[in-house]
């Protein structure tokens, strides 16, 4: 019989080693010494331009420019389709810090569309707000991994001729009905940092299939006149247009970084498919936990089950604390999107003071009774089992307290 007050040993932040091929292709530059993307011999071809080339061939896209982060990404992203200080951009109210961040980065203003119970952007109150005469951006955050309807969303803002640009840092790996996420947007963004799908500790992706972004993106990430030398890129020809007035924002990948990236790049579909099967352990062993609601996927999209979030909805603080505090006893690290003050990674749309906003009370209820955690390839599906029961057992305890 399992003990009720088992508790698990594993690390929460813990990753696995980069793959041997990544530590030969970095040990290779670092023994070259040409770590900037543009220090080339003769006909070589970068680190840097071979990833971006790699990755635009595995999302469909004609365009890809890899720089320094995630974040920078979002703001290039921004800035390469005219967003400029004093505009209004729509994004998630449920997301991360960096997503604002990118947006106030520029001098514009995030204004927020409300989540659901099933963690997606709310498509009605996104309807009503593309409405607005100054909206023509959105930065649309696949937050933790949960992909709302694509073509639902994409019809509202074409309609309202609205530009998308989609945030997959938790997104990379999955699939909307066949479509790879960031593929129905203007733009997509990813991110390399260490808790993603592919680990250089630090790195960003931006895909798109107009020329001229692709163009100002490549120029924005500190090309100078030295464009030829990437291969996922416009003709020459496009650069010309826009090279006088594009500024240079430096922001580019290093070749040590790319050579780490591009054999994890190879092997993602294994690794979504060892995530998803760790997700699905803890999912089953939470199903029908009193008073724990679980967030169902959609079928028409694929997933990546990097991490699992759930819902204790219209439960009062204290009990969603003790939830927190009994569960991290027996070593289990949840994350709370509900709290006044923010931790760690974890912060409100309302805790963003350089971004004004307007109570939200649907997204405030959701948001209260939101717990997410980490699920790194490091655990076994037997640590998943093992975590899923400790979860239960204190939610169902602290559920029937007085």
């Amino acid at each position: 019989m399992t003990d009720t007050l088992e508790t698990f040993t594993g690390a929460f932040t813990q990753q696995e080693p980069i793959p041997e091929e990544g530590i030969a292709a970095a040990l290779a530059v670092l023994r070259h010494g040409r770590l900037h993307r543009y220090n080339t011999v003769g006909d070589e071809i970068s680190e840097a331009a071979a990833l971006e080339e790699e990755f635009a061939e595995i999302v469909g896209a004609r365009f890809c420019v890899a720089v320094a982060s995630g974040g920078y990404a979002l703001a290039c992203a921004l800035r390469a389709v005219g967003v400029q200080a004093g505009d209004k951009v729509l994004t998630n109210a449920f997301t991360l810090a960096p997503v604002p961040g990118a947006i106030a980065s520029l001098g514009a203003t995030p204004v927020f569309v409300g989540v659901t119970e099933d963690l997606v952007i709310d498509l009605d109150d996104l309807a009503r707000q593309v409405s607005a005469p100054d909206v023509r951006v959105l930065m649309l955050s696949h937050m933790r991994g949960h992909l709302c309807d694509m073509g639902q969303l994409t019809a509202i803002c074409d309609a309202a001729d609205v530009t998308v640009i989609e945030d997959c840092a938790h997104t990379m790996g999955a699939v909307w009905e066949g479509v790879p996420s960031g593929r129905h947007g203007r733009i997509g963004c990813y991110s390399m940092q260490t808790y993603k799908h592919v680990n250089s500790g630090e790195g960003g992706l931006l895909v798109t299939d107009d020329e001229e972004v692709a163009a100002r993106a490549i120029l924005l990430s500190g090309s100078y006149m030295l464009y030829e030398r990437h291969r996922a890129a416009p003709a020459p020809e496009v650069f010309e247009r826009v090279k006088y007035d594009t500024p240079n924002v430096s922001g580019r990948m290093d070749n040590l970084r790319a050579a780490i990236l591009r054999p994890q790049l190879r092997g993602l579909e294994t690794q979504v498919a060892r995530w998803n099967a760790r997700y699905g352990v803890v999912e089953a062993g939470l199903r029908d936990t009193p008073g724990l609601r679980l967030i169902p996927r959609d079928p028409r999209g694929r997933s990546v089950g990097s991490s699992i979030q759930f819902l204790l909805l219209d439960w009062p603080a204290e009990k969603v604390t003790e939830v927190l505090s009994r569960c991290a006893a027996r070593g289990v690290e949840l994350k709370w999107f509900g709290g006044a003050e923010p931790v760690g990674f974890t912060s409100r749309y309302d805790s963003w003071r350089y971004a004004a906003s307007q109570p939200m009370p649907a997204t405030d209820r959701v948001l209260r009774g939101l717990l997410d955690m980490r699920l790194p390839l490091t655990f076994s599906e037997s640590d998943c089992a093992q975590i899923a029961r400790i979860i239960r057992s204190v939610v169902s305890t602290v559920y029937e307290m007085d």
